[in-house]
């Protein structure tokens, strides 16, 4: 995925691949050579690597769902490349990979142009730096109140619809 391309889609609410464990929705925050920056209501900031993409989609009819509202001092890490941002987030708390089971986490030691350290638990993990498709280090940004009250809306609709499929099942079921 080019910069250029990237770029085009900042300050737009996307969705990053198109499925699977990876995939999530968020506003575009920013682009760079190699790397952009996702916000996403549950994750917080996401540091996507750019040669591990394979689509980002924008909705230009229908906006995807998007409810938070982000505050004029919101900051953030940022660096001209990957590497940059991953020698900024040595000795913070990271998870690495967020879906599928080459998620990790822990503190983010050594940086180093091949490889870098995680300390968890008791564990030393070297990871190549090639195979890190994303990094993420907990900030996040507090829904509004009525960002919640809509999501626990839409929550007690789906539930409403669940239980009314379930009650005309059963119905048919004993006609």
């Amino acid at each position: 995925m080019n910069k250029k391309t990237i770029l085009s889609l900042v300050d737009k609410v996307v969705k990053v691949d198109r499925g699977g464990p990876e995939s999530r929705v968020g506003k575009l925050l920013a682009a760079k050579d190699d790397y952009f920056i996702l916000l996403t209501e549950d994750d917080g900031i996401i540091y996507y690597n750019t040669q591990h993409i394979k689509s980002i989609t924008y909705n230009s009819k229908k906006q995807m769902d998007f409810n938070l509202v982000i505050p004029r001092d919101f900051d953030y890490i940022q660096a001209d490349d990957f590497k940059g941002v991953l020698e900024k987030l040595s000795l913070h708390w990271v998870k690495i990979n967020r879906g599928g089971p080459e998620t990790l986490e822990g503190v983010m030691d050594v940086v180093t142009d091949e490889v870098i350290t995680i300390v968890a638990n008791e564990e030393i993990i070297h990871l190549a730096m090639f195979h890190i498709r994303n990094i993420s280090y907990g900030v996040k940004i507090e829904k509004t109140k009525d960002s919640k009250n809509n999501n626990a809306k839409k929550e007690e609709k789906t539930e409403a619809k669940t239980e009314a499929k379930t009650d005309k099942n059963n119905q048919e079921k004993t006609n």
